[in-house]
C-alpha cells in the first residue's frame, strides 16, 4: 500500500529537479548533511547561533512595535486623522509583503546569510532616514521601506532551523519568542522615557542600534550547510560541519559527505505543485489569520480597555473635556500616552511569553497540527469573551491571554512552515507565507480602529471567525512534521 505513494513522490522529484549522482567507491562510508547534524548534536555552536539569530527578533520587534508608540506623537505633529494613522501601519506591512517574496526567492538562489545581512543593512539605513522625515508622506514611504528590510529577518529563523537537530527544533525555536518579547518591552520602556523628553525622532534612532550591532556579529555565523550542499558546494558544507563539530567538541561521522546537488532552485509554481498545493494554501490561510488576530489585538487595545467603562456601548465613551491629564486630548487634538498607557502595554505584551512552556509541550507531544488547532480555537473563544462586561483588570486579563495565544500560534506556524518544505524552496515558502501574513496585518488596523468604533461586536465576531477557520485549516493539514527530518 505504501509503495505507490512513494513511487509517485519519487517521480515528482525526478520531474522537478535533476540530481547529480556520483557513486562512491565500493565499500567507502558516506553520510548526508542530515546525518551530520544529528551526529554533531547540540552544543556551544548552537547556543551562539540561538543568541545571535534569536536577537534578530529583538531588532524586528522594535521596528514593528515602534509605530504603536510613535503614532500619538506624529498624529499631533502633522494633525493626522484616524485613517492616516492606520495607513502608516498598513504601509509598513505592505513593504514587508512585497519584499518577503523577493527576498525569499533570492535567499533560495544566493544564500540565507547574504540576504539576512542585506535585509539588516537595508532596514537600518531606512530606519535612520525615517527619523529625519520632513512630512507625513515621507514618513509613510520610509517606514514602508523599513518593513521591506524587516521581511528578510525570517532568514535567521531558517538558518537556525537548518542547523538544529530534529529533537531540539521543537524546544529551541519557540524559545526565540523571548527575544521578540524583549524587543517589545524595550521599545515600550524606551518610549516612556524618550518620547516625553527628546522626542520620537531620537526614539527611532535609538531603536536602530540593535540592528546595527547584529550586522557586526553576523560574521560568526556561517552559511547554511544544507543550502551549500543543495547548490553542489560540498567543500563549503563539509568545512562548516567540521567547524561546528570542533566547537561542540564532538567527532564528525565517518566517511565522505555525499548528497545529490539540485541543479534547479525552487520556483513559485513549485509551491503550487500537486505535491504541496493543499499544504501551501492552508498554510497561507493560517498565516493570514494569525497576523490579522495578532496585530488586531495590539492596535485595538485602547478601544477594548475603554469599553468596559460603559458595558454594552457600541463605542468608547467620550472623555470629559475637563480632564487635563497626560492622556487627555492635547491642544492639537491628539491623544498622548501617559504612564498608565505604557503600563498597560507592558502587561499585555508580557502575555506573549506566558504560554511558552505549554506551547513547547504541545508542539513536541501533541504535534504541530493539533497544537496549532487548539491554540487557534482558544484565540477565537477569547475574542468573543472580550464582549462581556468586566472590570478594567478583567479586560487586561483577556488581552493578556489573547497576546499569549496569538504568540503561541506564531511559534507553531513558523516551525511547521520551516519544516514542511524542502531546502530548495524553504526560504521561498517562508517568504510567501510571510507575505500573506502581512496581508492580514494590513487589514487589521482598519478593523481595529474603524470597524470596531462602528460595531464593536461585529469586529470581534470577524476576528473570532477568522481564527476558527484557521483552527480548522490547521487540524486538517495533510502533513505532520513532528519528528520528521528536514527534506
Amino acid at each position: 500500500m505504501a509503495t505507490a505513494p512513494k513511487e509517485a513522490e519519487n517521480a515528482i522529484g525526478l520531474e522537478e529537479i535533476h540530481m547529480e549522482r556520483q557513486e562512491p567507491p565500493k565499500g567507502q562510508k558516506t553520510f548526508t548533511v542530515e546525518e551530520a547534524v544529528e551526529t554533531i548534536g547540540f552544543g556551544r555552536f548552537h547556543i551562539l547561533l540561538f543568541l545571535i539569530m534569536g536577537s534578530t527578533g529583538v531588532a524586528e520587534a522594535m521596528e514593528i512595535m515602534l509605530i504603536a508608540v510613535v503614532s500619538p506623537l506624529i498624529r499631533c505633529e502633522w494633525q493626522l486623522q484616524d485613517w492616516q494613522v492606520a495607513l502608516v501601519t498598513t504601509m509598513v506591512f505592505f513593504g514587508y509583503m512585497v519584499f518577503s517574496i523577493v527576498l525569499g526567492l533570492l535567499a533560495d538562489r544566493y544564500g540565507r546569510w547574504k540576504i539576512l545581512l542585506l535585509s539588516f543593512l537595508w532596514g537600518a539605513y531606512f530606519s535612520l532616514l525615517t527619523s529625519f522625515a520632513p512630512s507625513y508622506i515621507w514618513f509613510v514611504f520610509l517606514r514602508a521601506m523599513v518593513g521591506g528590510g524587516v521581511s528578510g529577518h525570517a532568514q535567521g529563523l531558517i538558518i537556525k532551523t537548518e542547523f538544529l537537530p530534529i529533537k531540539y527544533r521543537g524546544y529551541m525555536l519557540p524559545l526565540s519568542q523571548v527575544f521578540w518579547l524583549a524587543g517589545s518591552m524595550l521599545i515600550i520602556g524606551l518610549a516612556s522615557v524618550v518620547n516625553p523628553t527628546i522626542g520620537w525622532r531620537w526614539l527611532i534612532r535609538i531603536a536602530s542600534i540593535p540592528g546595527i550591532i547584529l550586522i557586526l556579529v553576523f560574521k560568526f555565523i556561517p552559511e547554511s550547510a544544507r543550502y551549500n550542499i543543495s547548490m553542489g558546494n560540498v567543500a563549503a558544507a563539509l568545512a562548516t560541519l567540521q567547524k561546528i563539530a570542533k566547537m561542540n567538541g564532538v567527532a564528525m561521522p565517518e566517511g565522505v559527505l555525499r548528497e545529490p546537488a539540485k541543479e534547479r532552485r525552487g520556483r513559485f509554481k513549485d509551491l503550487l505543485h500537486p505535491k504541496y498545493l493543499r499544504t501551501t494554501l492552508q498554510i497561507w490561510i493560517i498565516w493570514l489569520g494569525i497576523a490579522f488576530a495578532y496585530y488586531g489585538v495590539i492596535l485595538a487595545s485602547t478601544e477594548l480597555l475603554e469599553r468596559d467603562l460603559v458595558c454594552g456601548s457600541p463605542a468608547p465613551p467620550v472623555q470629559d473635556s475637563g480632564d487635563d491629564s497626560e492622556e487627555s486630548h492635547s491642544p492639537c487634538h491628539c491623544r498622548l500616552f501617559g504612564p498608565a498607557a505604557y503600563q498597560t502595554m507592558i502587561i499585555s505584551t508580557a502575555g506573549e511569553i506566558a504560554l511558552n512552556p505549554l506551547n513547547i509541550v504541545g508542539i513536541n507531544f501533541l504535534g504541530r497540527r493539533l497544537s496549532l488547532s487548539i491554540t487557534m480555537g482558544c484565540t477565537a473563544l477569547f475574542f468573543l469573551l472580550l464582549n462581556s462586561c468586566t472590570s478594567s483588570a478583567g479586560m487586561t486579563g483577556f488581552l493578556f491571554m489573547l497576546r499569549a495565544l496569538v504568540s503561541a500560534n506564531f511559534n507553531t506556524v513558523y516551525i511547521y512552515t520551516a519544516e514542511v518544505y524542502p531546502t530548495t524552496m524553504r526560504a521561498l515558502g517562508m517568504g510567501t507565507s510571510g507575505s500573506l501574513c502581512r496581508v492580514g496585518a494590513m487589514v487589521a488596523p482598519f478593523i481595529s480602529q474603524v470597524l470596531m468604533n462602528a460595531s464593536f461586536l461585529g469586529a470581534l465576531c470577524l476576528f473570532s471567525s477568522v481564527c476558527a477557520v484557521c483552527a480548522i485549516s490547521a487540524f486538517t493539514l495533510p502533513i505532520e512534521t513532528k519528528g520528521r527530518a528536514l527534506q
